[in-house]
């Protein structure tokens, strides 16, 4: 079996964003603001949007099972309040499940938080309820950074974000840390933002005692962990100097990192650098590299390609990497699984 731990609904119907266009409208004019309600959108919409698009790919590429997220550029969390937030969360977090009940073999959703900045953690945690315990979602995105690239909150180490790691550990669920849109001109949503987040989220554990207090706290760190395997001397070199344990014991015990790296070099040196039991498939599809890389003639995001072809992973720690590890981090996924007889 081959799960992809990194999906989001970008293809979601248009209705959606022109929900969600009417709500920004709404925060300057109360008299334009929508009510949930008001959003209507078919499962014959759902399905179409899905078959042709996330669903077509992943029989094409050789995939079985997406955990499905919001999309998120869409999350937003610096824009309104948290009552804005929190509608939003609400309205996506319902169409992710939708999804994964109209196609249960192939989706299975992690819900976005109704994240705000300057707001107190403890108030996401109705919504990661509520998924978890009614949506039977199997994780979290965490946006270290609610300001959209001005980096306001604390470092994912601070207090300030125990409550919602108590409640990981309580429900055994990982969160992928994954921030949004940059609203800071400086910073690329895609191309920077979330490359700087990955590295910047892997430093604030480093140099924290974070998992002395959350031993079973489990983060994903998509994109192939940003700058993390290309400069894991560095890492390893400044957790010396801090008088950190060996990064092995310090970090790999709740640090994983997947494989959306788009090109066969890239994933040769992840998987050289990173041990292979910290390792998810992941594509991100569709998602921010949706071309076809004119060197190979292949799209950029078909992933399973370079997992395949690298020389780096035998057989047995393909395996893991495709199906093992995700079923691990993502216990109440395995759980799922094993009902389905899988």
């Amino acid at each position: 079996m081959i799960i992809d731990c990194h999906g989001h609904y970008t293809t979601a119907p248009k209705a959606l964003e022109n929900w969600r266009n009417q709500q920004i409208a709404g925060l300057k004019d109360p008299a334009l603001k929508p009510r949930a309600a008001d959003l209507k959108i078919s499962d014959d919409e759902l399905r179409e949007s899905i078959e042709g698009n996330q669903l077509r790919l992943m029989k094409e590429r050789g995939s079985d099972l997406t955990i499905f997220s919001p999309r998120a550029s869409f999350m937003a969390h610096h824009i309104g309040d948290f009552e804005t937030s929190s509608t939003w969360a609400a309205i996506c977090n319902e169409l992710c499940f939708r999804v994964s009940e109209l196609f249960p073999d192939h989706f299975i959703g992690a819900a976005m938080l109704p994240q705000s900045p300057g707001v107190d953690a403890r108030s996401c945690i109705p919504e990661l309820e509520r998924c978890v315990r009614e949506y039977g979602f199997v994780a979290i995105n965490l946006n270290p950074d609610p300001s959209g690239g001005h980096w306001t909150s604390p470092p994912l180490s601070d207090r300030h974000w125990y409550p919602l790691y108590e409640k990981m550990v309580e429900h055994d669920i990982p969160a992928m840390v994954h921030v949004s849109t940059s609203c800071n001109a400086c910073f690329h949503t895609t191309g920077a933002h979330y490359l700087n987040a990955d590295t910047t989220a892997f430093m604030q554990c480093l140099t924290s005692d974070l998992f002395t207090d959350f031993p079973t706290l489990r983060f994903v760190i998509p994109h192939g962990g940003g700058a993390v395997p290309y400069h894991w001397g560095r890492f390893r070199g400044l957790a010396q100097e801090m008088k950190k344990p060996l990064l092995k014991d310090h970090l790999l015990n709740n640090i994983f990192f997947d494989t959306c790296v788009y090109h066969q070099p890239g994933i040769d040196l992840l998987t050289r650098v990173i041990p292979v039991d910290n390792i998810l498939f992941a594509s991100e599809m569709i998602g921010a590299v949706r071309g076809i890389d004119p060197e190979t003639g292949f799209f950029y995001d078909d992933t399973r390609r370079y997992i395949e072809a690298t020389p780096m992973l035998d057989a047995k720690a393909r395996h893991k990497v495709f199906e093992a590890n995700a079923r691990r981090v993502y216990p109440r996924l395995d759980r799922a699984l094993i009902a389905k007889g899988l």
